[in-house]
């Protein structure tokens, strides 16, 4: 026998779900804003470079619309299904930030997107080890740099005050977007997100062979903070 408090508060949180999910679908279809729930991803899933770019943003206009899709996932099945491997289709090199939750803000769970996070969201030997397994070994489709407004690392590369310990070593790598920002914060943050992805395209053999080949696609973009939207560069 079923507990009935189990079954109302289920039979609560269904209804709160559909009048909240067709609340946000009026408000973006009065706003232009297409939004389409994603198909069921899985850890095996088969996607072209262009589209598990597109995934990616059309997971992020669900997530600025306030209508998240990656929810509704059973993650008890999805954390069955990734206990013994992982083939994400994306992979994101993100500022360190804590208001960029970067599965959140492209709408996706667990086993789809493989991330990378540094101060900055700067190339290192580390990082391009990383991201190299991530393209050599996982198979991922796309790879982004994601910049954030308002990054605290590249302000502090900007005013390149004397800083404690070792906070100071997020400078030089942050200094070309500097010198290319003519002291403009934004301009500095969008900056930095091309130069990190050149980066990545050049100095790392595996992931210039993968986009040289088409099994990759190399891209950067700035989150929003406000807006809650990303933008290519």
């Amino acid at each position: 026998m079923r507990d009935n408090t189990c079954v109302h508060d289920c039979d609560r949180r269904h209804f709160l779900r559909t009048v909240l999910s067709s609340a946000v679908f009026g408000v973006a279809a009065q706003a232009g804003i297409e939004l389409v729930a994603p198909g069921r991803l899985s850890a095996q899933t088969n996607l072209s470079p262009d589209a598990a770019l597109q995934e990616l943003l059309a997971g992020n206009q669900r997530f600025a619309a306030n209508q998240l899709a990656s929810i509704e996932h059973d993650l008890t099945i999805l954390k069955e299904q990734t206990v013994d491997k992982q083939e994400p289709f994306a992979a994101v090199l993100s500022c360190a930030d804590s208001r960029v939750p970067v599965e959140l803000i492209f709408d996706q769970t667990i086993g789809h997107i493989f991330v990378t996070r540094v101060a900055g969201n700067i190339v290192t030997p580390e990082i391009i080890a990383s991201l190299e397994y991530g393209v050599a070994v996982l198979g991922v489709k796309t790879l982004v740099v994601l910049g954030h407004r308002s990054c605290g690392a590249i302000k502090a590369a900007m005013k390149a005050d004397t800083v404690p310990g070792q906070i100071s070593a997020l400078y030089p790598p942050l200094r070309q977007s500097v010198e290319q920002s003519g002291g403009n914060l934004d301009r500095a943050i969008e900056a930095n997100t091309r130069i990190q992805a050149e980066l990545l395209r050049t100095s790392s053999t595996v992931i210039r062979d993968a986009v040289k080949t088409g099994a990759l696609k190399v891209e950067a973009g700035v989150y929003d903070l406000a807006t809650g939207k990303v933008t290519l560069t």
